[in-house]
């Protein structure tokens, strides 16, 4: 399958300029007769104008999550706030990049955080799991193997589990101790596959719990200041608390 069609100036030496066109395949939801599918030729300014449109679209289905919360959040902070150990964030695919980014941020603003590999758990990884530890599962089906099974064995550990999903009467969801349903906007995502849109809104949900925490540690610039002290952050004047 042809990956990108290109006219070429043949004539080698000739100082003939190379004449290239860009093209994406786009998706008509049927294929033609010969199973071909369609190509269609962006101009540059085309392009510009999809880029905008990419992203004008994303930032409205973040802004509509702002709907989406209510009293379910508050269960979720809770059992964070009160976790003893640590909160474990994992996902499968691409929840599993906004698992990572969710746990980065909870350790910088004050609540002891590391994502936790959902395959590799499965193969020993688990045994870092402990009774006074928060699992948080970010998985928009709920019906995934691995994150399942890994919720399994931490409620035999003795820790509680979080969801974060589209579909809380899911496996996850039924056997999580806290859920936060996330749904986001119809059509965000290319072939309602690709996570590029609905990512970003599940980052949004992340961003909101570490905010809320971070307040309600009272975690304050200095605290911070000693967990990074690196880059340019780490060179940030904070004035000493008084």
């Amino acid at each position: 399958m042809k990956r990108v069609a290109e006219s070429v100036g043949r004539g080698a030496g000739s100082g003939e300029h190379r004449a290239e066109s860009v093209e994406r395949r786009a998706w008509s939801g049927e294929r033609g007769a010969k199973g071909e599918v369609r190509m269609v030729k962006y101009s540059r300014e085309e392009m510009v104008a999809r880029a905008r449109e990419v992203v004008t679209r994303e930032a409205e289905a973040v802004l509509a999550l702002a709907d989406q919360f209510d009293e379910s959040i508050v269960s979720v902070v809770e059992l964070l706030l009160s976790c003893r150990g640590h909160v474990l964030v994992a996902g499968m695919g691409t929840s599993h990049a906004i698992a990572r980014r969710c746990a980065h941020l909870l350790s910088c603003c004050g609540t002891p955080a590391l994502c936790i590999d959902a395959g590799d758990s499965l193969h020993g990884g688990s045994g870092a799991i402990t009774a006074d530890d928060v699992l948080c599962i970010i998985s928009k089906g709920g019906e995934s193997e691995e994150v399942n099974t890994l919720a399994d064995i931490a409620h035999a550990r003795g820790a509680k589990v979080i969801a974060q999903t589209e579909h809380p009467d899911s496996t996850l969801g039924r056997e999580s101790d806290a859920v936060f349903r996330v749904e986001a906007l119809a059509g965000i995502d290319p072939y309602g596959m690709i996570a590029t849109g609905s990512s970003l809104v599940n980052g949004a949900v992340c961003d909101a719990l570490c905010v809320l925490l971070l307040e309600l540690r009272e975690y304050s610039p200095q605290a911070f200041h000693m967990t990074h002290p690196g880059g340019a952050v780490g060179k940030m004047d904070v004035p000493d608390e008084t």
